[in-house]
């Protein structure tokens, strides 16, 4: 069923100011991840004005859900959006700029949820058009592992309803695909994602006397090169790895060997298998390097998001489906991305895609990366991103095959 076209523009542009509205709103007021307890509120008041029921969990997550009218259907298609925001300074000079100092929607969060709140003020009135269940999942604490996601899988609320789930979707802005354009990906597309966070103590020593010290600063650079060689000869070619060490702290003086150094890095892969293998190769040299050049270690690995694989039959049948009742939406495949998203653990345990959504343009203020203190979008991103969800959703839930 085509529910698009000029009917769907115009309803879309009817009520384009309000998410605007939502999403200035939510970019104003971010809260870091299990602390969206003010978002979580204005998520609820808006749902209470649409007359939609919702439940709360994991205290600032909200789960909604709308029934179809059409027939009789135990379907379920979830839609997700996370709300949480990043520990950035905000450097954007606009009347919306993030009233919490330190706190930013610098990964477009704000954005997901309002776009989901454009979908569900549209689809509250659209309830004879489809069978089954729509899930609105408000998902808090993407950007901080475990990942809410974890949590939500864990506790089988999904489940709650009472039904078979046919598909959970996400939606992510990407300020790499121009305005327009949306980006789905079969089988693996974003990777997993793991954290060290190494000590190496020494002996501190004047740096005239290196003989008299152990050194923690040449030790660390000895490890930094000894890891990469896990990616470089051990891993398979064909397999994306990347591990990259974002921060080196060695707190002595042009004139001074510091006591200890600290660390902290990050593994990302494609490939469950050589995942743990690898992260067994590095917590074994990580443990005995800098023990055989005379210092201690300690170390400690915090396991993050798995592979995320989108269901290769949802990507085909909605990239065919988009691009057949969407014509102003240009749909590619936008290869894989090392990035890591809590989405994942959906993608393991129900039929998942997840799907990114094209926000910049000509516009300077548009080309900046996530996680970056400048980043901001193109908000005419929701003339498509709203349209995207609703023919997605209601195509699953209208088709046996979907």
């Amino acid at each position: 069923m085509n529910i698009m076209g000029n009917t769907m523009d115009q309803r879309v542009k009817e009520i384009f100011d309000t998410v605007v509205k939502h999403r200035r709103h939510l970019h104003q007021n971010p809260e870091l991840s299990f602390q969206e307890y003010q978002t979580s509120v204005y998520i609820q008041e808006e749902l209470t004005k649409l007359g939609i029921p919702f439940q709360v969990v994991m205290e600032t997550g909200v789960v909604a859900v709308l029934e179809g009218r059409k027939e009789t259907s135990d379907a379920i298609v979830v839609l997700r959006a996370d709300i949480d925001a990043l520990p950035i300074f905000e450097k954007n000079e606009v009347s919306y700029k993030s009233n919490n100092d330190g706190i930013m929607h610098a990964c477009g969060h704000d954005f997901h949820t309002a776009n989901l709140l454009g979908a569900a003020t549209l689809l509250v009135n659209m309830l004879d058009t489809f069978s089954g269940k729509i899930i609105l999942l408000f998902q808090p604490a993407e950007e901080r592992i475990p990942g809410g996601a974890k949590q939500i899988v864990e506790s089988r609320v999904l489940e709650s309803f009472e039904g078979t789930i046919k598909a959970v979707l996400g939606l992510h802005v990407s300020p790499r695909l121009p305005l327009g354009t949306i980006g789905i990906k079969p089988g693996r597309f974003m990777a997993s994602s793991d954290e060290f966070y190494i000590r190496i103590k020494g002996k501190g020593g004047h740096a005239a006397e290196p003989h008299r010290a152990v050194d923690p600063v040449m030790i660390g650079v000895q490890l930094l090169n000894a890891l990469q060689q896990i990616v470089s000869r051990k891993a398979d070619p064909s397999i994306p790895s990347v591990l990259t060490f974002g921060r080196f702290i060695g707190d002595g003086a042009a004139n001074v060997i510091p006591q200890e150094v600290l660390l902290e890095g990050t593994f990302r892969t494609m490939d469950e298998p050589w995942r743990k293998e690898a992260l067994h190769h590095i917590e074994t040299l990580i443990a005995n390097l800098p023990v055989a050049l005379g210092a201690e270690v300690t170390c400690e690995v915090r396991h993050g998001y798995p592979v995320l694989q989108n269901d290769p039959h949802l990507a085909q049948e909605l990239t065919r489906v988009l691009r057949n009742h969407l014509d102003q939406i240009h749909v590619v495949d936008p290869g894989i991305w090392m990035a890591a998203e809590d989405f994942a653990y959906y993608s393991h345990q129900y039929p998942s895609l997840f799907l990114l959504l094209g926000t910049s343009n000509t516009n300077a203020s548009t080309q900046y990366g996530l996680h970056n203190a400048q980043f901001d979008l193109d908000e005419n991103a929701f003339h498509v991103g709203i349209p995207v969800l609703i023919q997605s959703v209601l195509h699953l839930l209208n088709t046996s095959n979907g």
